[in-house]
């Protein structure tokens, strides 16, 4: 409720800003801070909470020595963040530095589906499932993807209220479903697209994600410590 409807509210919170300090531009920004300052907290005491209870529950299935399982859970868990945080495209209006915009892209993995965040969910949420095996780790990844969910219609609804038409013709050349616009022709990528995904965000999500496995014991160890 307060990420999707602090979002929601974000166009006429920036306008009424503004309006309410006579001037442009710093709506934006304390809208974005203000945004971060009720999210992170609850995205952090979520993340606690999922770490210290994630064996809670009634198990339900053990693939843990089925070979191959554990590449399969590793690999597919870190192809998800190349989804999930299309958002650091730009960390500058991310911090609130450069003015936040409302974009509507159209490149990267943008191309591949119009709602990365949901299928980047999608794609943890299956690998997590799978290792945990219980019903926490279910009903958690039930609560994850109605969120995401609603989120890509809240996104698209948005997204036509400001671009209207516009919106519409990429809507019409992308597709939710990885690689179905791709492969229907729908979408007609240049040539060397593909470089597209040499960027920094990319390389940024790569190095990160990369780093976030092996701290897995500290964020462990940190999780515990706090007993949420």
């Amino acid at each position: 409720m307060c990420h999707s409807g602090l979002a929601g509210l974000r166009a006429k919170a920036e306008v009424a800003i503004n309006e309410a300090l006579g001037t442009e531009g710093v709506g934006e920004r304390v809208w974005r801070v203000f945004f971060g300052v009720v999210s992170l907290p609850l995205a952090v005491s979520c993340v606690v909470f999922f770490i210290n209870h994630r064996y809670d529950g009634a198990a339900l299935w053990d693939f843990k020595l089925v070979p191959g399982f554990k590449p399969f859970c590793w690999i597919t868990s870190f192809i998800s963040f190349w989804f999930l945080y299309p958002s650091t495209f730009n960390l500058l209006e991310v911090a609130a530095v450069d003015k936040p915009k409302f974009h509507m892209w159209e490149t990267g993995i943008m191309r591949v589906t119009r709602h990365p965040q949901m299928i980047g969910q999608a794609l943890w949420c299956l690998p997590h499932t799978m290792w945990i095996g219980n019903s926490f780790m279910i009903a958690t990844s039930f609560g994850l993807m109605a969120h995401h969910i609603l989120g890509a219609w809240h996104g698209d609804r948005r997204l036509k209220t400001r671009y209207g038409e516009a919106f519409e013709e990429v809507k019409a050349r992308t597709s939710v479903m990885p690689f179905a616009a791709l492969l229907d022709g729908r979408q007609q990528p240049p040539e060397g697209w593909l470089k597209e995904f040499a960027r920094a965000p990319y390389i940024a999500i790569t190095v990160g994600t990369v780093a976030a496995y092996f701290a897995h014991p500290l964020l462990e160890g940190g999780a515990t410590l706090l007993k949420w």
